[in-house]
């Protein structure tokens, strides 16, 4: 029983210790994860998980490992930041694999990219042929950045020669049944205009609204709960 606490209490401050780390070391490792990051995480869960399920290691063990990991990567991070010239070392660089509509395949081959693997980025891009595709760019966490053929691109109003128009965002103000109040302060709306706006759509209560996203000029857009029946809105 003594050993079942001690494993909880490891747990909990490894836990603990991991998610400070995560926000000290910032977003940027997760949604820029390159393949040193990979495997840096990797080795971090790994010197944990021993360090949990070792007899002789305790909380300072733990602590001591993750705060030294840490001061590690976050070491990279600073120099790879002051010192341009190690974040091709440290960071990698990207790639140009489609250059003028063409295959780089010297460039593919030294990354260990074949054609099959290509395809499924691109496909991810929302490319399904590669002959749409004017440049890409192998970036350093794996994914692609693509440039179509003009015959390929998406028109903007620029090109339709149509009159730009003010872009706002989107704010929920009822999620699951219950009412954002924070939202509707920050929109300079009232719980009694919210109301109004759910009788004119034939919602009664706002616990019969799933989902309500509010979007400055536009009616307010509403999902009702799927076993409750509603009359049609228009969205």
């Amino acid at each position: 029983m003594e050993n079942i606490f001690s494993m909880f209490y490891d747990t909990v401050f490894g836990f603990v210790a991991l998610f400070i780390l995560t926000k000290v070391l910032g977003k940027t490792q997760i949604s820029q994860l390159t393949a040193f990051d990979f495997i840096s995480a990797l080795i971090l869960g790994e010197l944990v998980g021993n360090a949990l399920f070792d007899e002789k290691a305790g909380i300072p063990e733990i602590a001591f490992v993750i705060v030294l990991w840490g001061l590690l990567l976050y070491s990279t991070e600073i120099i790879s930041q002051k010192f341009k010239s190690t974040r091709k070392l440290l960071e990698g660089e990207p790639a140009i694999i489609i250059y003028n509509g063409r295959l780089i395949r010297d460039t593919m081959k030294k990354n260990k990219l074949d054609v099959n693997q290509l395809q499924n980025l691109l496909r991810g891009k929302d490319v399904f042929s590669i002959s749409e595709v004017e440049y890409a760019i192998l970036e350093t966490n794996g994914t692609v950045s693509v440039l179509k053929k003009s015959a390929f691109q998406t028109p903007t109003k620029s090109d339709m020669k149509v009159a730009p128009q003010d872009v706002n965002l989107s704010t929920t103000l009822i999620n699951d049944g219950e009412i954002i109040y924070d939202n509707l302060k920050e929109k300079n709306l009232t719980e009694e205009w919210l109301l109004e706006q759910l009788e004119e759509q034939d919602f009664q209560r706002v616990e019969d609204v799933f989902y309500a996203e509010y979007n400055k000029g536009k009616k307010l857009f509403l999902l009702p709960f799927e076993n409750r029946d509603h009359k049609k809105w228009d969205v």
